[in-house]
């Protein structure tokens, strides 16, 4: 015959039961609908690599810190890498991303060819990549979640039927091309040529890379200038370069805005600037200001979302007309 246990007794092991089970439910894994698995489907929580380009010009530098300031926003923690106009850097840190085991990838493609291997090694590691203001060619479309950017070949054609207009169909034109192999430099282009195909006295006379730089476009302006004396236009891929034609143009006595019409892509601040100095008549809006659509694909493509495989987001043309205005706006 067993006697019962003392009251003190029977309190104590029936506190030992309750704190064990305690600790054993708090072992318990989260399940789907806790706090902290809702606030990482939302943002906060995740991890996730950027591999950018690099700070060749001032919209890249926007670009950046609109990603970096939306991953603030949203509590993720951002591993950012400048690839410093290389693309074997970004492919390095695209790799390094994986090993770390990020939520996913934010990729603005140095140039678009060359990215099949590594962005399989994504996939099959499921790490969704988002891609940032330029796109890749590869065969299989299924190893980026989606791509977000201006339709640069439409850029192109707006700036020419805008120098179409003003120049009344004639102009001898100096080109100054973004980096070879980038969709930007390919892209506004086709999308240039395009608007002045059906104006026969258009004609490039010279067409050469100045690498997206405020450097590079000063440097080849200055050479081309010296055998193209008779140029009477500048359109350049985007409005570093035209800044730094510009500085050429100067320096060789020409009046920029004046004597040599200059044409760009971008639609920084400094060519609003330049605008209402009356050195540059016209860019094209091409908006950094990326980083909440970046975030909610990557929210997406990590909930398993369906989406578009390609956003465009929308530009518009400013001349000196409406520089003065539009300036106090501008964001980068």
């Amino acid at each position: 015959m067993k006697l019962p246990l003392p009251i003190s007794v029977r309190t104590f092991c029936l506190g030992t039961t309750l704190a064990l089970a305690a600790i054993l439910a708090g072992c318990k894994p989260p399940s789907a609908d806790t706090p902290a698995s809702a606030d990482k489907a939302g943002g906060k929580g995740l991890t996730v690599g950027f591999a950018q380009v690099g700070a060749e010009s001032s919209w890249r530098t926007a670009e950046t810190k609109s990603i970096q300031d939306e991953a603030e926003k949203r509590g993720v923690t951002l591993k950012f890498s400048d690839a410093q106009g290389k693309q074997e850097n970004q492919i390095k840190a695209v790799r390094g991303f994986i090993a770390q085991g990020v939520d996913a990838i934010i990729l603005a493609p140095v140039v678009e060819t060359g990215w099949e291997p590594v962005l399989r090694e994504a996939k099959q590691a499921k790490i969704p990549v988002v891609l940032v203001d330029r796109g890749v060619k590869v065969e299989d479309e299924s190893l980026f979640a989606t791509l977000i950017a201006s339709d640069f070949v439409a850029e192109g054609r707006m700036a020419a039927e805008w120098l179409v207009k003003k120049t009344g169909g004639k102009a001898q034109i100096i080109e100054l091309q973004g980096t070879p192999g980038a969709a930007p430099a390919i892209d506004r282009k086709r999308g240039f040529e395009e608007g002045i195909k059906a104006s026969p006295e258009m004609k490039i006379i010279a067409s050469q890379s100045g690498d997206f730089t405020r450097t590079g476009g000063k440097q080849v302006t200055e050479a081309l200038l010296k055998v193209h004396a008779g140029v009477t236009v500048v359109y350049a891929h985007n409005d570093d370069m035209a800044i730094g034609a510009i500085q050429a143009l100067e320096e060789a006595g020409k009046k920029p805005g004046t004597d040599v019409i200059v044409v760009s892509i971008d639609g920084v601040k400094g060519a609003f600037e330049a605008m209402v100095a009356g050195k540059l008549n016209c860019t094209v809006e091409c908006s950094p200001l990326l980083g909440a659509l970046a975030f909610d694909a990557v929210e997406k493509a990590k909930a398993g979302t369906a989406m578009e495989k390609k956003t465009v987001v929308p530009d518009r043309v400013f001349d000196q007309s409406t520089a003065a205005q539009e300036l106090p706006n501008r964001k980068y």
